[in-house]
Order: C-alpha cells, then sequence, then structure tokens
C-alpha cells in the first residue's frame, strides 16, 4: 500500500552537525510514538537567515500539506516560540524533542535532565555522534544559551554504546559534535581527551572532531590531534574574529595572537593538518582597521576551510545593544572573507595535486572526503563506505579529482 503525502511522517534538520545526528533520534522517537503525517522541523537560530528559512519551511509545510502535522522544534523555536504557534505548527522544546511523548499528543515539558548522545543514521558512510550540548560560556554575540541551556555531557559509557552502534553498521568514521565540543566532560569530571581516548580502543578506523575553542585545547588534546593517526589532521576552530578589541567585545577568551601560535603548533607538528574556522563580519563597531585584521587572520592561520557569515542581532543578547554596523557592509565583508578563503582554500588544494590520499567513499561510491576533509570526487567508483588509498589528479573546483591507486602504486 503506498503512503500518501498526508500518511508519510519525516524530520527535516536546519544549521549545525548536532542538528543532523538529533534529527536521527526524533526520527526514532516519532515512530515510536507512532505518529503519522508528521513532519518535524528541527531548527537553527545561530543567525536570523537560519531563523527565516525555518519560518519559510514551516508556512510552505502548512500551505501544501494542510492535512499533516507541522512540528517545530530546536533552537528557533526556543526563541521564536509564540512566532511558530501562531503560524500553526506545534511547536516542541530542545529539552523534549528526543521524547516519543512529544509526538504522541500534547508536547511535555520535562526539566533537564543527563544528556544522552545522539546518533545519526546509516545513511551516510560518516557517522555524526553527538555527544554534549548547551554552553556555559557568555560570548555577547551568541543566543545559543538561550536556546539550549548550559553545557551539559552524555556519559562515557553511553557515547561508547552509541559509537559501537556505528561501528556495527559499518560506518568507519565517527564525527564527534556538540554545541561547544571542547567543553565536554566538564560537568562530569572528565575532558574532551579522556573521550577520544577511550573511543580510539574501539576498532574505529577515523575519528574527527567539530568545532573547538582553541582556548580548551589542552596539551593531551593537542596530543591527540598531532599524534594519534586515527585522529584526522583536520582541526576547526572558533575563531570568530582577528582583531583584539572585537574579540574583547565578543567576550571571547583567546586573543589574535593566541590562535595564530596555536595554529603554528599544530601546522609544526603535524604539517599536513587542515585548518578551519568560524568567522564573523561585521560584528557591533568593527571599523575598517577590525576588519583588516579578520581578514589577515585567514592568511595568517592558514585557513582553508571557513565558516563565514555576517553578523546577525540575536534578541536577547548583550551584541544586539550595541552600536550595529549596517547590514549591507556586514554582507560586503562577509563576501570578502569568503572570497578570500576561496583563494587560500584553492591554493591549498592545488598544492595537493600529484599527493596519495586515503579517502572515505561515500554512499553514492563516487564521492568522500580524505584525511584532511579535501572534498574528493573519483574517476570510477569504489564500494561505498570502504576507504580507499587514492592519487589526487586534479582539482575541479573546491574538490579534487582523484584515480584509485593500485597495490603496486602504494607500495611504492
Amino acid at each position: 500500500m503506498s503512503t500518501s503525502l498526508v500518511d508519510r511522517s519525516e524530520v527535516v534538520n536546519f544549521g549545525c552537525r548536532l542538528n543532523i545526528a538529533e534529527g536521527e533520534t526524533i526520527r526514532s522517537a516519532v515512530e515510536a510514538a507512532g505518529a503519522s503525517g508528521t513532519i518535524v522541523f528541527n531548527s537553527c537560530a545561530v543567525t536570523d537567515e537560519a531563523v527565516r528559512q525555518a519560518r519559510q519551511a514551516v508556512r510552505r509545510a502548512l500551505r501544501e500539506r494542510p492535512g499533516a502535522e507541522v512540528v517545530v522544534t530546536g533552537c528557533a523555536a526556543e526563541l521564536e516560540r509564540e512566532t511558530f504557534a501562531a503560524m500553526g505548527a506545534r511547536v516542541v522544546s530542545n529539552d523534549a524533542k528526543r521524547r516519543a511523548e512529544s509526538y504522541g499528543g500534547a508536547a511535555t515539558e520535562p526539566e533537564a535532565v543527563a544528556y544522552a548522545p545522539a546518533l545519526s543514521g546509516a545513511d551516510h558512510a560518516r557517522a555524526f555522534l553527538g555527544v554534549q550540548t548547551g554552553c556555559s560560556h557568555s560570548c555577547t554575540f551568541c543566543a545559543t544559551v538561550l536556546a539550549r541551556g548550559t553545557a551539559r555531557s552524555a556519559s562515557v559509557e553511553d557515547v561508547l554504546a552509541s559509537a559501537r552502534t556505528a561501528v556495527d553498521r559499518g560506518q568507519r568514521e565517527i564525527i564527534l559534535t556538540g554545541v561547544d565540543l571542547a567543553s565536554y566532560g566538564d560537568d562530569i569530571g572528565t575532558s574532551l581527551a579522556a573521550l577520544v581516548e577511550a573511543l580510539l580502543a574501539l576498532p574505529i578506523e577515523r575519528v574527527r572532531l567539530s568545532s573547538l575553542d582553541p582556548d580548551r585545547i589542552d596539551d593531551a588534546l593537542f596530543a591527540l590531534l598531532t599524534q594519534e593517526r586515527r585522529v584526522m589532521p583536520h582541526v576547526h576552530l572558533s575563531l570568530q574574529a582577528g582583531d583584539d578589541m572585537v574579540l574583547t567585545r565578543m567576550k571571547r577568551r583567546h586573543r589574535r595572537a593566541d590562535a595564530v601560535r596555536l595554529v603554528e603548533r599544530l601546522r609544526t607538528a603535524r604539517a599536513d593538518i587542515a585548518i578551519g574556522a568560524d568567522l564573523i563580519a561585521g560584528f557591533p563597531t568593527e571599523d575598517d582597521a577590525m576588519f583588516v585584521n579578520s581578514l589577515a587572520l585567514i592568511d595568517d592561520c592558514d585557513i582553508v576551510f571557513g565558516h563565514i557569515f555576517p553578523y546577525s542581532p540575536r534578541a536577547g543578547t548583550p551584541a544586539a545593544r550595541m552600536p550595529q554596523i549596517d547590514r549591507g557592509i556586514a554582507r560586503e565583508r562577509a563576501a570578502t572573507l569568503r572570497k578570500a578563503n576561496a583563494r587560500r582554500r584553492q591554493n591549498w588544494l592545488d598544492a595537493q595535486i600529484g599527493r596519495s590520499a586515503s579517502m572515505l567513499v561515500e554512499r553514492d561510491g563516487l564521492t568522500g572526503h580524505a584525511e584532511n576533509f579535501a572534498a574528493v570526487v573519483l574517476t570510477a567508483p569504489a564500494a561505498p563506505g570502504s576507504i580507499v588509498d587514492v592519487r589526487l589528479c586534479a582539482r575541479d573546483g573546491d574538490r579534487m579529482v582523484a584515480t584509485p591507486m593500485q597495490e603496486k602504486d602504494i607500495a611504492a
């Protein structure tokens, strides 16, 4: 019997890798509740554009699928509960979104409980494993603490159980993710480095870490990032800006020199490490000279994977009350940062031509990522989910073209 659009349930994720991981748990909760014809939008609120996209998607669903129940959860739902409710959607809190009873009737609003790991589905060769949520810092631009509360970590035992599930279903790379991943363990008496070491006792072939606060990379974590071959040579740093006055007004816990010094140490200890970073353009009071410092950071920190966006004020945050930069100027500065980052990334990719790499093949059998997170497309298909040695032979835009290596090429 075919399933109509009204009968079919689905989960639509916006935003970060943590949302992707949590989205799979939401899907399981919807199925456990026996809910049919339910559309769950797992929203993001990192920027006003992310919230706008969620509103647009909800309006479209309400218009095009009038028989379906539309549920909105996630960070945008926390911050704009009344707005989504007024549209006709049902709002489920972040704390309740992974509970089956939230999709079997009126949403429950339980008190905060220990965070359980969130594991993405088997539809990707890589598994996203959410191990932490919330944030206990007070960056002036960020509404995350309003939407997700203070930092909470999943237990090491529960994380290992989820990791075993991923390994058992054939996923050979696990990406640890969280709102403030580097703070993992602060609330339960352990650390991110200790968690990674515990994971490496399992038959996991690759571990990758999502965004890290540079101020929280201690000696133990640094050693894992630079000396452990199964920890991928790819570090994404939550830098946000490259000017000390802007960083101070953001209430960040590092300064420009700290970021540059950290990258120099990482690259010295592991030459093949690739650097990514989050950067905000047009933060309140940012003048031309301050922006130039952020622009220069792309070269000074060799940033090849930039997550760059213009500042947008989030209601309830201190930065929203500061003197604002014209939105057009913020967008122009973001575009300039993206252009500089694209140039840096393409030069870096060009330097990869002729080198060998180990590539995790995605489910399509043709695309994937090298250890350093360079996107790769194969000239001939390989087994989905496999890890293959390849020769990088050309650059195609922002990805590398590669040919599988023969055994004699590997030996050479």
